[in-house]
């Protein structure tokens, strides 16, 4: 598997986009974000209802972000990879999948994200601590 900075460089160099992709087509995140999450929560063992539940989301956003039929916002997303007890590299890696910025530690709100999944605090949890420090939650 080529990393990140080798495909750049290839990237960088290539005269023929098409060739490019068709060389690297191995390397190319390919999964749709609802079969990524889906995949996830089966490797894991979580039910598919008590992870919406633990997201905060409301029950009809959460079955649909998982069916395919919407695309969450960034901060949707980080709420079920909160609820998915997923780490920060693992959080990061969706939303790359999903074309978000990944979380960022210059950024006030994203470092009380980053802490609260270090943490392994609920959404709930990170919701209080971004209304205490006078930042957007998760949920609005």
């Amino acid at each position: 598997m080529k990393s990140t900075s080798q495909l750049m460089d290839e990237l960088m160099k290539a005269s023929n986009i098409g060739e490019y992709l068709k060389v690297n087509s191995e390397h190319m995140i390919s999964d749709e974000l609802a079969v990524y999450l889906t995949n996830i929560l089966e490797k894991k063992g979580f039910v598919k209802s008590a992870v919406i539940k633990k997201s905060e989301l409301s029950e009809v956003m959460g079955y649909q972000i998982f069916s395919g039929v919407r695309n969450p916002s960034r901060d949707s997303l980080i709420s079920v990879c909160v609820a998915m007890e997923l780490d920060i590299d693992e959080t990061q890696e969706i939303l790359k999948v999903a074309s978000f910025a990944e979380l960022y530690p210059k950024s006030k709100r994203d470092s009380i994200i980053i802490n609260g999944i270090g943490m392994k605090k609920s959404v709930a949890e990170i919701n209080e601590a971004l209304y205490d420090n006078g930042e957007k939650t998760l949920n609005e």
